[in-house]
């Protein structure tokens, strides 16, 4: 009887953790009504039931996506109570826009604000046209400006920039400084230091060595933004290092893009940074406060509208935009992005487009800086080139991250094809609407691709399907 005492104990404890875990997991889930993935799902069970021990504390500090439960009230990242409205000009109804209305009504549904019109708008193809951009904004500021990275190395790039925003400090503007904690990791510590002692305001997102009671720790910030006195900003893919703009160790620059944008479009984008500076700090409230009133787009003008992803919002906002994109999509869809590990549900939504005759071209590089990404994305590739998708490979690292849908509209900023960003990640798309920005977007693409070979679906060894397989469960579920 002792013996058997002793030993049902512990089994005991170890039923009582599972089931406790379990419970927890169905609990928190209902109550925050959750969308989570099939495969994240069954993961997240079965390391529970097989390691509860371990499996809670994950939960508690990984398994939290979304900021609000789903079917909250979503704000409205360009305003909390009164949104910038865009009228087109002559139209007498201030519910016209020059999305498509598939977009216009997906983007609303969501609680995006809608488009705005930009005074001006260049992309920035060539790294050098991208720091002269930047460093510019930086040194004409002469009220604020607010900078938001994932990476900033400690290089000559770096240090120009830190010595632009220190500068900047000096004369009396006022400069906030974000920086993820994962991906700044090996910022350097003495730099922002001196920043600090210059008067820019530093602040870290989810840094690594502290604990988040909210469990968002495995959400990174990966938005890359700077504007200057709200009314111009820079944006897109690029972080802050050489590999960006000069290229590095002998090599050339990556391929990427960014652009720069004045007008109501940096408004949009100052909303954004608010927001992410505020839960950086650990603030509840993640709407902006400020109140915007409704303007006219002006013929010629460049219509465009920011759209935040991410825990801060109440849906998965770019990525139901593309799903929407391509069962909506008439004659072609270009995609361009360095990474490519999506959900079930993208890759069908991008075989039935091919299927129905939609030309689908897909651009990635042939080796990129993440190797386990690199090996996860075949199965993939693999399902959409059956489905007659045309995929391709340039021959040099590719970072930018481009979506064109037909002629009527193209995704540009920081989102990556992959679970992490489309789920995971704060992140930034821009859509742009207007003929002559999507018509230099699609030439972008063409010119990124000039070089690419066309990928060969191969079929793999039981081997290699078994470790795909195993790499996207293990590796990007959770």
């Amino acid at each position: 009887m002792s013996r058997f005492g002793l030993d049902a104990i512990p089994l005991s404890l170890h039923l009582a953790s599972v089931l406790g875990g379990l419970l927890l997991y169905v609990v928190t889930t209902h109550l925050r009504r959750e969308h989570r993935r099939s495969p994240a799902a069954i993961a997240w069970v079965l390391l529970i039931v097989l390691l509860p021990y371990v499996a809670v504390p994950l939960y508690l500090l990984f398994g939290t996506r979304k900021l609000r439960p789903a079917g909250r009230q979503a704000h409205r990242h360009g305003a909390a109570g009164a949104i910038v409205g865009v009228a087109l000009a002559g139209s007498e109804s201030h519910l016209a826009s020059p999305a498509p209305r598939w977009a216009a009504a997906t983007l609303n549904g969501m609680g995006i604000a809608p488009p705005v019109a930009s005074e001006a708008l260049v992309f920035h193809e060539d790294g050098l046209r991208s720091l002269a951009s930047l460093q510019a904004l930086i040194d004409g500021a002469r009220e604020r400006i607010d900078l938001s990275t994932y990476l900033w190395r400690d290089d000559a790039i770096g240090a120009d920039i830190a010595m632009r925003l220190a500068r900047a400090a000096g004369s009396g503007v006022q400069v906030r400084v974000l920086i993820d904690g994962f991906g700044g990791f090996l910022t350097s510590r003495a730099r922002l230091r001196r920043l600090r002692a210059a008067g820019v305001q530093v602040r870290w997102f989810m840094p690594m060595l502290r604990w988040s009671p909210r469990g968002h720790a495995n959400a990174r910030c990966h938005r890359k933004l700077a504007i200057a006195d709200a009314g111009v900003c820079w944006s897109g893919g690029r972080n802050l290092g050489a590999e960006y703009f000069t290229g590095h160790h002998g090599r050339g620059p990556w391929i990427d893009l960014t652009f720069e944008a004045r007008g109501m479009l940096a408004v949009q984008a100052l909303d954004m940074f608010e927001a992410t500076w505020a839960h950086a700090a650990g603030a509840r409230s993640m709407a902006s406060r400020r109140r915007l009133t409704e303007t006219a787009l002006p013929a010629g003008a460049h219509a465009a509208q920011v759209i935040a992803s991410g825990p801060d919002q109440v849906e998965d906002t770019v990525y139901a935009l593309l799903l929407t994109a391509l069962y909506r999509a008439e004659s072609r869809v270009i995609a361009v992005t360095p990474y490519f590990v999506p959900d079930d549900g993208l890759l069908e939504a991008m075989r039935h487009a091919a299927g129905r005759g939609v030309v689908v071209d897909l651009l990635l590089p042939e080796r990129s800086n993440h190797p386990l990404a690199d090996i996860a994305r075949h199965r993939g590739l693999r399902s959409l080139v059956h489905a007659g998708v045309t995929v391709r490979f340039a021959p040099t690292m590719l970072h930018a991250k481009l979506v064109v849908i037909d002629e009527s509209m193209a995704l540009c900023g920081s989102v990556n094809l992959d679970g992490r960003s489309l789920f995971l990640n704060f992140e930034s798309m821009t859509a742009f609407y207007d003929a002559q920005d999507i018509a230099w977007l699609r030439g972008w693409a063409a010119r990124a691709a000039a070089d690419a070979s066309v990928y060969p679906a191969r079929r793999p060894s039981i081997f290699r399907d078994t470790a795909e397989g195993l790499l996207l469960w293990l590796a990007f579920q959770l």
